[in-house]
């Protein structure tokens, strides 16, 4: 008798559909179009060289101009990048990183390091403002 709550082992060897990021149609190797966008808040979850830009996928080539123009008219803000960089730093260090580490981790100057603080701040203060102390509920 097999355990039915466990996955079966060749389904964890199968990866997953990639998806239209416009559509959701699932896309086959003929179908694919791939373009790195400018996006202020991707943050690669290891690698420095991959933050600010995100890998986006078309099921045709019609719905990735689409996304590329809806990137385009997205605002990069500096400081939202910088705010992700010091999460990656403080996840890593389980919080308990100086300055100075902080500072050399980043790769950010002490201003920006403050301007990411101040952005992340407001954020917060915006998020509570438009969802309340506990954010939005899932309930439908």
């Amino acid at each position: 008798m097999t355990d039915s709550s466990k996955p079966d082992d060749d389904a964890e060897d199968e990866a997953l559909p990639e998806l239209c990021d416009l559509c959701g149609a699932v896309v086959s190797g003929s179908t694919e179009w791939y373009a790195l966008v400018p996006d202020s808040s991707s943050i690669h979850a290891v690698d420095a060289r991959f933050d600010g830009k995100r890998l986006v996928v078309g099921c045709v080539k019609e719905h990735l101009a689409e996304l590329i123009k809806q990137y385009k008219r997205r605002p990069f803000v500096d400081a939202e990048l910088w705010a992700g960089k010091i999460a990656r730093a403080l996840q890593k260090y389980e919080g308990r990183i100086s300055e100075e580490d902080l500072a050399a981790e980043t790769g950010l100057a002490p201003n920006q390091i403050e301007a990411a603080a101040t952005w992340q701040n407001i954020e917060v203060l915006r998020w509570r403002e438009q969802f309340g102390k506990d954010g939005p509920d899932p309930s439908p």
